[in-house]
């Protein structure tokens, strides 16, 4: 959901224009912008407030070198079944009981690796064969709907875990100097770098940016649902949503003007829907109170969320990605 993955030829051409050493990605989700920026001979901050998005960022911008063997890949693979909290709380509602049992005794293998980027690349591994082997890779839902047959709904966690670490290990590259944070964008401080980027949940009259409701199960494993509150009482068992000045119409103008005013000392480059709110002209206005220089790329784009490949375009989210950037 949001991933820039797509859009990353269109940001590298206007990246490529501004003169700048050193970025913060401030809702760097999946970490593709940040590792364009790296790809780029950056210094790249990447900073999320789910611990999907940051552990993401230390495993493939953060990590200069460090790769899993296939020893410890397999040691992983090989952990022997545990039933544990994951085994009792979601039983029958995401994956079988061997899955579950599995990531259980992976979770507590993994939670003895102390060094990083090596935990940071187990946990990115098991977070993303959880959402392959899930159909549409959601967590909205309960048992085996939308199951059509693809390779990935065969295969078992353990398996999806070692595709997965050995794909984060070919991602690997050494670059500029990169740090990785997991924090509420307003406390950050990072106000000395020459450019930020932003790109915020969008709101819209149209769908609800709630990545916490579609993800809460991967991101209750990388944080093993400490200080979250699962609502026991909810079909998902999901835990209780993370409050978010950028998921609410009667917010989210504040919340703009309230961040170019923190990162008015840097270049500013900004991703947004042409059916999010603010509409476009609004998000000029505010960005004219700070800068002297506001200009507006469009890009056309689809939206398709999910990890069906093939259904990719076959849906009714065509809208112009809008790319503000402010000097």
């Amino acid at each position: 959901m949001g991933s820039k993955q797509a859009l990353l030829p269109f940001l590298h051409s206007v990246f490529e224009k501004i003169e700048f050493n050193s970025a913060l990605d401030a809702f760097s989700g999946s970490g593709s912008v940040s590792y364009l920026l790296k790809a780029m001979g950056k210094e790249v901050r990447s900073n999320d407030f789910l611990a999907l998005g940051y552990h993401d960022a230390v495993a493939m911008v953060v990590n200069q070198g460090t790769r899993l063997d296939a020893e410890e890949i397999s040691r992983i693979q090989q952990v022997p079944p545990v039933q544990g909290f994951i085994s009792e709380t979601f039983r029958g509602l995401y994956f079988d009981d061997d899955d579950n049992a599995f990531l259980d005794g992976a979770v507590h293998e993994v939670s003895h690796v102390l060094t990083e980027p090596e935990r940071s690349l187990h946990l990115a591994a098991l977070a993303r064969a959880c959402k392959k082997r899930r159909p549409r890779g959601l967590f909205t839902y309960t048992g085996v709907r939308y199951q059509d047959g693809r390779r990935d709904l065969q295969l078992s966690l353990r398996e999806h875990y070692g595709m997965a670490a050995r794909m984060l290990n070919r991602a690997v590259f050494e670059g500029a100097p990169c740090h990785a944070s997991r924090s509420d964008i307003f406390e950050l401080q990072a106000s000395d770098v020459d450019l930020v980027y932003f790109d915020p949940p969008y709101v819209s009259d149209h769908s609800d940016n709630d990545y916490t409701r579609r993800y809460h199960f991967v991101e209750g494993l990388l944080r093993g649902w400490v200080d979250l509150e699962i609502q026991a009482e909810t079909s998902t068992k999901k835990f209780k949503r993370i409050p978010s000045r950028f998921d609410s119409k009667a917010t989210v103008r504040g919340a703009f003007e309230d961040l170019f005013r923190k990162y008015s000392r840097s270049k500013l480059a900004l991703s947004y829907s042409s059916n999010g709110i603010p509409t476009k002209e609004e998000l000029v206005e505010m960005l004219y109170k700070f800068k002297t220089t506001v200009t507006v790329y469009e890009q056309e784009h689809l939206y398709s969320f999910g990890n069906q490949g093939h259904r990719t375009g076959r849906n009714r989210n065509a809208v112009k990605e809008y790319l503000f950037l402010a000097e």
